[in-house]
């Protein structure tokens, strides 16, 4: 069981540095993904192989994810914002219309979050995009930047909750293979219980409005519509570099592009690509090629480059000057996503997932304290893990141990899933914590204590209650 106390003592270390010494949280997640090496090293990895290859290639991995890439992008990105116009356009231009709503921009990254997460599906993409333009207009609306960043990682879950992402393929796949139920039993089900869960932050935002006191922005600073719209009409664009990835990689014309270019075709055999990596012999979609969390970034910077050129520097001085302001935000987020990123797959080399699924198969009880409990765990292995991979590690077996207990397999489906889609909210390893802290340009340790306490575990008892049917779905 070394995976499952390299977990405890991955966290446990994070916690106490961060909370106890009062260190920042770069340094605490090093320190926590010390904790896991000390497991690697005195207690060796599965299969027998070296530790220190085994850690070296853990952090050689985490330095090559995308999200590594995509939390560094958006942090350079919200700082070109700030020395341009071109936001502030598109946000007087949106006060004019939601402006005199009470909480309207909280309001409406809660239920864009949903909307993109129905579509989209990955909870770092759905961040993305949706914290790109709602997070500067919430702060320039009075909400302090570790609540808009809080409040938009936390709708990350909610690309897990509704049909179809590619984290419930993997789970009813492996359902199906076993005969426990067939993919398209789920469809309803979890369809019904995501809407429980964005009724949920909907209620939420309400309570946190008034809790923090938000008010409409005053009529003396609402542009009237029409002149927002002649002097701000051009900062529109910034929802294209949004658009254009979605329509890429989702829909008719991601379609026609696949069938154009045989990528939704099934690889023969497997190939060899240039940098030495091998495609297995499988079908590929235009999701797999063209990446939302890389691209929205990279066209976002580019966009503003453009619209804002002549209020950024001209020369290489002034850029290096420009970069090296940024510097601070880059050295936390970068440390701490590579640390958490590294610490996950280590974990994995740990056997962590194996393990968990040897104390899932063990359980048993009435059904719902078997939801707690496998709620409980599945939320812990969110920690590390995407929800896809948890998924593939403990969901058929989280499954089938709630059907064990009388649940029935479709609605255990759903309540596994929703917890599972706790991985965005589930500090400190949550990929959509550092992008949105890094929009908002705020220390992620902020959003923390918050994530937990108004998403994560809420959403656990959502998944619990389903479960046991006191949510009908």
């Amino acid at each position: 069981m070394a995976g499952v106390w390299a977990l405890v003592a991955f966290v446990g270390v994070i916690i106490v540095w961060n909370a106890v010494f009062k260190r920042n949280i770069g340094e605490a997640m090093i320190m926590g993904f010390l904790a896991v090496c000390a497991f690697a090293v005195f207690g060796g990895v599965e299969g027998g192989g070296s530790p220190l290859e085994a850690i070296g290639s853990a952090v050689l991995d985490a330095m090559q994810e995308e999200v590594t890439f995509a939390g560094l992008a958006f942090v350079f990105m919200s700082y070109l914002l700030t020395r341009t116009p071109v936001l502030d356009r598109l946000i007087d231009l949106l006060n004019s219309v939601l402006g005199r709503l009470r909480g309207g921009p909280v309001y409406t990254a809660t239920v864009a979050g949903g909307i993109f997460g129905a579509i989209a599906h990955v909870g770092a993409a759905v961040t993305a995009a949706v914290g790109s333009v709602t997070v500067p207009w919430m702060k320039r609306s009075g909400v302090k930047p570790e609540l808009a960043a809080t409040v938009v990682a936390g709708g990350a879950g909610m690309g897990v909750t509704f049909p179809f992402s590619s984290t419930m393929f993997i789970l009813v796949g492996g359902l199906a293979a076993q005969g426990i139920m067939q993919p398209d039993e789920i469809v309803k089900p979890l369809a019904l219980a995501g809407l429980w869960c964005l009724g949920y932050r909907l209620v939420l935002v309400f309570f946190l409005v008034r809790r923090h006191g938000i008010e409409p922005i005053s009529a003396a600073d609402r542009m009237p519509f029409g002149r927002s719209l002649r002097t701000g009409w051009t900062s529109l664009l910034l929802f294209v570099p949004i658009l254009v990835p979605l329509l890429l990689t989702r829909g008719p014309l991601a379609e026609l592009l696949g069938a154009y270019s045989g990528v939704g075709d099934e690889l023969k055999e497997p190939v060899e690509l240039a940098d030495g990596t091998t495609l297995p012999a499988q079908a590929y979609a235009m999701p797999d090629v063209i990446s939302l969390i890389t691209w929205i970034p990279v066209l976002m910077i580019a966009l503003v480059l453009l619209l804002g050129r002549k209020h950024l520097p001209r020369r290489a001085s002034g850029w290096w000057s420009a970069v090296a302001e940024a510097a601070p935000s880059f050295g936390v987020i970068g440390i701490t996503i590579v640390a958490a990123f590294s610490a996950s797959n280590l974990l994995a080399d740990l056997g962590l997932a194996d393990q968990l699924k040897t104390v899932l198969s063990g359980l048993q009880a009435p059904g719902w304290i078997m939801a707690i409990a496998i709620g409980v765990i599945i939320v812990a292995i969110a920690i590390p893990l995407t929800a896809s991979a948890t998924m593939a590690a403990v969901g058929p077996v989280a499954v089938a141990a709630l059907v064990g207990a009388g649940i029935p397999a479709p609605i255990a489906a759903a309540a596994v899933l929703i917890f599972a889609s706790t991985e965005g909210a589930s500090p400190p390893s949550g990929a959509p914590i550092y992008v949105a802290s890094g929009i908002a340009r705020v220390d992620p340790v902020k959003t923390f204590l918050p994530l937990l306490s108004y998403y994560c575990l809420p959403i656990l008892g959502m998944g619990v209650l389903i479960a046991v049917g006191a949510l009908p779905v």
